[in-house]
């Protein structure tokens, strides 16, 4: 019954060449790719529009799409409610940028899938990431976030219009301010990048390495600066937290002592439990950082795993093209990291 139920439908991204958005052409939901046709609808149908981003390999996005996407009724009142459009990041990593930067602001974090509304106009005025079909993890429910943002798109528009005014302001001053610095030095002063290693240490996790609480993702720019810091200023202490974030994650379950590469991000504190899923952008940043600190020690170790890491890259992610793949996904036989397991 279920697989019948899934082949009646065919959306609009039947039409779509990503391999992110035709896994969405038969949702009951009915998307539009990102472009003029679906926000001259929302003008016309005065209606908010969401826009959902993942990409093709992101666990918590297929997740939420069994749950909520391919389910009829709630399908059904998203396209009663709102003008819903598909994105995959890797095709539109400007589009994702724009409303991850949103995110950002609204919440500190960000994360996909992102689950973005926007008036009809492209301005956001609210954003989430993965939702639940019942009210789970001090989250509301998809069926209950939706129904409090039409409502209020209905009943307060004048507000959400004002808040989406205000949101877009702050990320236009941003990017400004940002710009403004661009050919000048004022940012690289010393005093600054002392600045900047004081708010490192604020977020330094002192025995387990890495930054922030669990889930722990590598931040391997965070790393690399403290790398460089250390090197211009001959500063032990910085030296000795960026060694130490390499060391637990090349040690610990981030890691992939079998097939090489590492996982996306560690589920705990201490970077034992991966989230099987492994990118190719990561991996490859991650091999900048360990060959800086390979200079910077000769640890036998950090070259291990960056040649186990290249081999990684090489087999699992290279075709025969000459290119790579963006992604290994964290599933398989339906179930997160059951293969790796």
């Amino acid at each position: 019954m279920e697989p019948r139920q899934r082949i009646q439908y065919t959306n609009r991204l039947i039409h779509e060449s990503s391999p992110y958005l035709l896994q969405h052409a038969h949702n009951p939901v009915d998307w539009y790719p990102y472009g003029p046709v679906a926000f001259e609808k929302a003008l016309m149908e005065d209606k908010p529009v969401l826009v959902s981003i993942g990409y093709a390999a992101c666990h918590w996005c297929h997740v939420m799409e069994r749950e909520s996407f391919e389910d009829p009724e709630v399908a059904a009142y998203m396209n009663a409610h709102f003008v819903n459009i598909k994105v995959d990041r890797e095709e539109r990593p400007d589009v994702d940028h724009i409303y991850m930067d949103a995110l950002q602001a609204m919440e500190g974090s960000g994360g996909w899938p992102l689950n973005m509304f926007l008036t009809p106009d492209k301005k956001p005025f609210y954003g989430g990431t993965y939702f639940p079909p019942q009210r789970a993890f001090n989250r509301s429910s998809w069926r209950e976030l939706l129904q409090a943002v039409s409502t209020a798109y209905r009943e307060q528009k004048v507000e959400i219009e004002q808040q989406a005014e205000a949101l877009t302001q702050h990320l236009q001053q941003g990017m400004a301010n940002l710009l403004k610095h661009e050919g000048g030095d004022t940012l690289f002063e010393k005093e600054r990048l002392a600045e900047a290693v004081q708010r490192v240490w604020e977020q330094a996790d002192r025995e387990w390495g890495g930054f922030g609480e669990a889930p722990k993702f590598p931040q391997t720019f965070l790393i690399g600066f403290l790398l460089r810091y250390a090197f211009l200023n001959n500063d032990q202490q910085a030296l000795n937290q960026a060694l130490l974030s390499l060391d637990k994650m090349a040690n610990g379950g981030l890691y992939d002592h079998l097939g090489g590469g590492f996982a996306r991000y560690s589920t705990d504190r201490e970077w034992r439990v991966p989230h099987f899923e492994k990118m190719l952008y990561d991996n490859a940043l991650l091999l900048g950082t360990y060959s800086e600190a390979y200079q910077l020690t000769s640890n036998e170790r950090y070259k291990e795993r960056i040649i186990q890491t290249i081999s990684f890259l090489e087999e699992e992610l290279g075709s025969a093209e000459g290119g790579y793949s963006s992604a290994l996904d964290a599933d398989s036989e339906g179930e997160e990291g059951r293969y790796y397991v």
